[in-house]
């Protein structure tokens, strides 16, 4: 019994590893082409288990994907759905952004590629939910006047574009304007404070 437990636990920890190697390449370090021989390699394992778990590179990269997904729709609701105050939110929800950017700088450039390819988010009634509470809450400071009153898409646009633009352009900016991770980073730690003035005015 005991012996099957610790199978049971090792096969788990494995695939956790392989899974959690495969995100670091893929959108870690860019390399979405990683082959299952460099991903066994960075994860110290045999090639053959990443097919014993996975079947498949594609397979592999597909769980990936869909985890990052899931996490990050969640991380989304959880913020959303909080006691927080409006203005808090968002600034939460900037934080979590930049946190995620630096981890995995690659993240948001592969889901805008699959985005452009027709992959969506899977639980499209949960992002329904979330717009809906998001665009009560945002239409409440607007007529409170914390927020220049306009289309709730354009406050979503303008958000999103401030803070996405940054992280998808990353590889192209650092490599034109020759910026190490380090200074980078703190462009990004100093865009929370002009996202903010930028969206309710300082």
């Amino acid at each position: 019994m005991l012996n099957t437990m610790y199978i049971k636990n090792k096969d788990e920890a494995t695939e956790e590893l392989i899974k959690n190697t495969a995100k670091r390449l893929f959108f870690g370090e860019g390399k979405f082409n990683a082959t299952t021989q460099e991903i066994a390699d960075a994860a110290g394992v045999n090639r053959t288990l990443i097919n014993y778990y996975f079947r498949s590179r594609d397979k592999l990269f597909e769980i990936v994907f869909s985890d990052a997904q899931d996490k990050e729709q969640q991380r989304t609701e959880s913020i959303i759905f909080s006691e927080l105050p409006f203005k808090a939110k968002i600034e939460e929800f900037i934080d979590d952004s930049f946190v995620m950017a630096k981890e995995y700088p690659y993240m948001e450039i592969y889901l805008v590629t699959q985005f452009n390819q027709g992959c969506y988010f899977k639980d499209e009634e949960g992002m329904e939910r979330m717009l809906k509470k998001f665009y009560e809450e945002l239409n409440i400071e607007m007529s409170k006047g914390t927020i220049e009153k306009m289309e709730p898409i354009q406050f979503i646009i303008n958000m999103v574009s401030l803070i996405s633009f940054p992280i998808s352009m990353r590889p192209l900016f650092q490599r034109t304007m020759r910026l190490t991770d380090a200074e980078y980073e703190k462009i990004l730690d100093d865009r929370k404070e002009i996202i903010m003035n930028t969206l309710f005015g300082k």
